[in-house]
């Protein structure tokens, strides 16, 4: 369903991102945000399901500053390799880029961000600081509870694994407390759960996951 096209954020710098078009009548655009695994065949498949459900979907090769084309696994090298490379980049290029994402995808309407991993953290972090967004999800990002507390631009809304160690329960009660008008939920699950690429993949809570995060952008993603 989809291609390959680049993006050039406003600093000049030039990425890859993968593009997955509907067939039919489109909802609106929607940027799908990377673990550090790259833009590999999990988050494609993520673009293209989002993609069948009438989003226009672009999804931003944030590793390409440091390392272009990182398409790898889930092994405990591919981890360790995705962890070198996001200590090599800088938020605020990250949010150049994917201002740049969200852009591409408005051609098509008002436009929503969704991310997984790192990119549940980065999700977050643009509903804060990045222009023409109307909704933000964002899964298992370990990060949130870090960032500089900032007003949210969008509506936004969380998911999380209890049993997710790099999570602390602790750390999704302090988001709470700072943003209390978010919503977050949290499944009886690891991090990763809604990956079926990964060990710690739980359907059930990743299906009721994907069913909420789709209620959530039909919502307000208009």
């Amino acid at each position: 369903m989809g291609k390959q096209i680049k993006l050039t954020a406003k600093d000049g710098v030039t990425i890859g991102a993968y593009e997955a078009v509907p067939h039919g009548e489109t909802r609106g655009g929607l940027v799908v945000l990377q673990e550090i695994f790259g833009v590999n065949s999990h988050i494609r498949h993520v673009a293209d399901d989002f993609a069948e459900q009438g989003y226009h979907v672009i999804a931003p090769a944030i590793f390409d500053r440091v390392e272009p084309g990182v398409d790898i696994g889930y092994s405990s090298d591919d981890a360790a390799k995705g962890v070198a490379i996001r200590a090599k980049i800088k938020l605020e290029d990250t949010l150049a880029d994917i201002a740049a994402a969200v852009e591409a995808a408005s051609v098509s309407g008002p436009v929503g961000i969704v991310g997984y991993c790192w990119g549940g953290t980065l999700a977050f972090a643009a509903a804060q600081h990045v222009e023409g967004l109307v909704a933000a999800v964002g899964y298992y990002g370990s990060g949130i509870a870090a960032l500089p507390k900032a007003q949210l631009r969008c509506p936004v809304m969380l998911q999380f694994g209890d049993q997710d160690k790099s999570i602390p329960l602790a750390d999704i009660e302090k988001i709470r407390r700072e943003h209390p008008d978010i919503t977050i939920h949290i499944y009886p699950a690891g991090h990763g759960f809604s990956c079926n690429d990964r060990s710690a993949y739980e359907p059930e809570s990743a299906k009721l996951a994907r069913e909420r995060t789709l209620e959530f952008f039909e919502k307000n993603i208009v």
